[in-house]
């Protein structure tokens, strides 16, 4: 999108202004579809840490997500966790990740997530 969807940015505002992680969202960004529920930046990037910083490998990535934007700036992103990346009837991965997406690149969305099938 050219002009991000206001409605959007405001539940993701929604979001961050109540601390909140049960929204459930599915969204369309180019080359996916992403399905899960939102949480906070602050919450985000602190799980991001914590699994970057148990990583003997990946450790000294960990401080670039202590960085948090300004306090009370309209959203440009959306931050999921436990969600998936819808590929025909599968979720990637099983588990559900971590995505980050900006609020500018998404074509359409749907509040709730879609189910899928792993069979």
């Amino acid at each position: 999108m050219s002009h991000p969807d206001g409605l959007l940015v405001n539940i993701a505002a929604m979001v961050e202004a109540e601390q909140d992680s049960q929204m459930s969202l599915t969204v369309v960004v180019p080359g996916a579809v992403i399905t899960g529920r939102l949480a906070p930046e602050a919450m985000w990037r602190e799980r991001v840490a914590e699994v970057l910083g148990d990583s003997a490998s990946l450790r000294r990535f960990a401080s670039a997500f202590s960085v948090t934007g300004e306090p009370g700036a309209r959203p440009t992103h959306l931050h999921f966790h436990l969600a998936r990346i819808l590929q025909g009837s599968y979720g990637i991965p099983d588990t559900g990740g971590m995505y980050r997406v900006a609020i500018a690149e998404v074509s359409a969305w749907s509040v709730g997530a879609i189910g899928y099938s792993d069979e």
